[in-house]
């Protein structure tokens, strides 16, 4: 019998890509959209703007699976979608953090929730439009996640939560092809979404305004506040913290007279700290919610090459094991704007060592 796999189809090239490919190498292959979208005035707002959480992506989705005649099924997961992603997004900033909603919602949807329906109905394996590979590692018998072909699109850094046994049941068909070469597939295949644009914006926030969107969707009220120094000396007042994230020079509404950066964000008090942009670069961090995949755990330190953000570049640094589920960072070279909530992921080459959750810097 031919296994069977369920591909998440967000209504892109990238994932439509994934299914022609998926179906030439023989699999029995089911098509879903995941319905994700709320059911309020917000979120109709957003139907047309082709991001992977609209109306519009089902359609697209839609017409790709009839073109690659496979079936192609709707399914609701508007509710775990609000509670972990959204909701989750909307904490993270009420608490003076900087969240990765894309992270969460690998996480929790695509390869929790995703996976946990496709094995319910029979199928072996779930499959993404998502730049990376999967391997298995003879010599340790772990399942190792790895980097795509291009390092312009991989999207290793997202996938750092995933499990060995949702590695095991995942595939990841265009994590071996440039993007320009996925592009040239569907056009030569006749796919509508062929030269679609990438979604760049988080798929539920409408214009990127995340401080406007966490306002109207948050049942805390959003007060203004102080701007302190780093010795704690009032220097004016924000619009609420909401509204800043470590690094930020522009947009603080107030002149100093040089160039000011947030380079901390205290909930508890209410305070926005400004500083020089020298005040930005920390050499450690701590990291919690860690999740390895290329070793089982360390007791000893490891050196790894780690990035603190999806845009960074992966820089030379030492591991340490501090606490259940928590890591100490030590970079060799101090990273720019460490923020709390974002997450760190640690590589050994091409392989995916493990992440966490950024709990602070020094």
């Amino acid at each position: 019998m031919k296994k069977k796999v369920m591909i998440g189809m967000s209504g892109g090239v990238d994932s439509s890509v994934a299914a022609y490919l998926l179906k030439e190498q023989g699999y029995d292959v089911i098509g879903v959209t995941m319905k994700l979208w709320q059911d309020d005035e917000e979120y109709e707002l957003i139907e047309n703007d082709g991001g992977c959480c609209s109306l519009e992506a089902v359609e697209d989705a839609r017409s790709v699976a009839q073109k690659l005649d496979i079936p192609f099924y709707v399914l609701n997961f508007k509710e775990v979608f609000k509670e972990k992603v959204i909701d989750y997004f909307i904490d993270e900033y009420i608490n003076g953090r900087t969240p990765n909603p894309c992270i969460a919602c690998n996480k929790y949807i695509k390869f929790e929730d995703l996976y946990r329906r496709a094995r319910q109905i029979g199928c072996d394996y779930v499959a993404t439009g998502h730049y990376a590979r999967i391997q298995k590692d003879e010599e340790t018998g772990r399942y190792v996640l790895t980097k795509s072909v291009t390092d312009k699109k991989d999207q290793t850094y997202a996938l750092y939560n995933m499990t060995q046994d949702q590695l095991e049941h995942t595939l990841l068909p265009i994590g071996d092809f440039e993007k320009e070469k996925v592009r040239e597939m569907a056009k030569e295949l006749g796919l509508v979404v062929h030269n679609k644009p990438d979604s760049q914006e988080i798929c539920f926030v409408k214009d990127n305004d995340y401080a406007n969107y966490v306002k109207r969707h948050s049942n805390t009220s959003i007060k203004e506040g102080n701007f302190v120094d780093t010795k704690g000396n009032v220097l004016g007042k924000h619009k609420g913290i909401v509204n800043y994230t470590i690094g930020q020079r522009k947009g603080l509404g107030i002149a100093f007279g040089k160039p000011m950066f947030v380079i901390d964000i205290n909930a508890k008090n209410n305070t926005v700290i400004l500083g020089d942009n020298a005040d930005l670069f920390k050499h450690n961090l701590i990291a919690t919610d860690v999740n390895f995949i290329s070793i089982e755990d360390i007791k000893e330190p490891i050196r790894v090459k780690a990035k603190v953000r999806y845009s960074a570049r992966p820089a030379d640094a030492t591991v340490y094991k501090v606490g259940e589920d928590k890591i100490k960072i030590v970079f060799d070279e101090a990273q720019r704007a460490i923020t709390k909530g974002q997450s760190v992921v640690m590589y050994d080459g091409d392989k995916v060592v493990g992440g966490g959750i950024i709990e602070s810097s020094f």
